[in-house]
């Protein structure tokens, strides 16, 4: 599998918002538990921030990551949707996931067989929580998807939380 058949098979065969609206959205956190189970809960592997809210999550979650970095600390940071390349939405030290990192996963995941048919941000957040454990950042900053006590980002247990404008 190369990187365009890797994003090809996450956005066109798991359910996704942008693209279905309210049918893609499943409520509850079994899928993403189950689902961080199966690749060993990499985000119990470090310290988290979450950042939710209305308006200005992605801004106040990129603030923070560049705070932290800028004294010294390795900063894995999640954040949704992307704007141009998929890869934006996983950073370490700012910078992108890399496309053989995306296709692995995707590989690895596909391997699994795994029943609980996640959306496409359940998957793509455990691609990012993965990630960050592997490259064993000293802290992570999560941006909730559609916010609310069911988001998926909420099997994290952060050390703290962020509530921008609602």
């Amino acid at each position: 599998m190369n990187y365009d058949e890797a994003i090809d098979y996450l956005y066109t065969r798991l359910p996704m918002f942008q693209r279905m609206g309210a049918p893609a959205y499943k409520p509850g956190l079994d899928t993403s538990l189950s689902l961080a189970r199966a690749f060993g809960n990499p985000h119990r592997h470090y310290p988290s921030i979450h950042v939710a809210g209305t308006n200005g999550k992605g801004s106040t979650a990129h603030t923070l990551a560049a705070i932290l970095q800028s004294a010294g600390y390795k900063v894995g940071l999640y954040t949704s949707p992307h704007l141009v390349d998929f890869r934006e939405r996983m950073r370490v030290d700012g910078v992108m996931i890399s496309r053989e990192r995306v296709v692995d996963f995707v590989e690895r995941y596909k391997a699994l067989g795994f029943d609980g048919a996640p959306s496409f941000f359940e998957l793509t957040m455990v691609m990012a929580f993965e990630y960050f454990a592997a490259e064993h950042v000293d802290i992570a900053v999560i941006e909730v998807g559609l916010g609310g006590r069911l988001d998926s980002t909420n099997i994290i247990s952060p050390d703290l939380c962020v509530i921008t404008n609602i």
